[in-house]
């Protein structure tokens, strides 16, 4: 439990971040921690980014092992590359669609309890990132500065695959059920965000 709480409370502290820095914005459209805020905001204003960030941590616990981390990590290192593509490509076709889809993917990959490989684990997972990355650099305002809004939204989605991976790890010792019930909730979501 320490050990969850020592994990928890460095997300927990980035998460308060943007209000901070909110309530101090640059006056020239340019200022660092405005930029980081507003990247940090990204992920987090969007229950589809929310949703698949908290399944790839959950299904990382799952998986356990070296897993735990190299499966979130190359979701950070692809959405980063793919992000740095969006900026100057603008939104592609069939973004939104790469990203219900993830959620609806990780989903039923959380509620069968699917064990892949980690190589393969990883390589699902930044399939999905890259949709995400696009939509983060298209979405990414004129006026901030790409690296310290890429700051901001790479530092929220390793909070939320924390936060997935505590959540998994927490409710797994009380029952294996637990995260597989989460897991149906969030393919749910997922169809019916493929559906709009």
């Amino acid at each position: 439990m320490k050990r969850l709480l020592r994990l928890a409370s460095p997300a927990a502290l980035a998460l308060l971040f943007p209000a901070l820095a909110q309530a101090h914005p640059g006056h020239d459209g340019h200022d660092l921690t405005w930029d980081f805020s507003g990247g940090f905001a990204h992920p987090v204003g969007g229950l589809d980014h929310i949703l698949a960030m908290v399944a790839v941590g959950l299904w990382a616990a799952q998986l356990g092992g070296r897993a735990r981390w190299l499966v979130p990590a190359a979701f950070v290192g692809v959405m980063a590359l793919a992000a740095a593509f969006g900026q100057r490509a603008g939104a592609i076709p069939g973004t939104e669609q790469g990203i219900a889809a993830s959620v609806l993917v990780l989903g039923l990959l959380i509620a069968a309890t699917v064990r892949l490989p980690v190589a393969a684990g990883m390589a699902l997972a930044g399939l999905f990132a890259a949709f995400h990355g696009v939509a983060h650099g298209a979405e990414m305002p004129a006026t901030a500065g790409g690296l310290a809004y890429g700051a901001g939204f790479m530092v929220a989605t390793a909070s939320l695959h924390t936060a997935g991976a505590g959540l998994g790890l927490l409710a797994g010792k009380f029952s294996a059920r637990v995260p597989r019930l989460a897991g149906w909730g969030i393919a749910a979501a997922g169809v019916v965000m493929m559906a709009r």
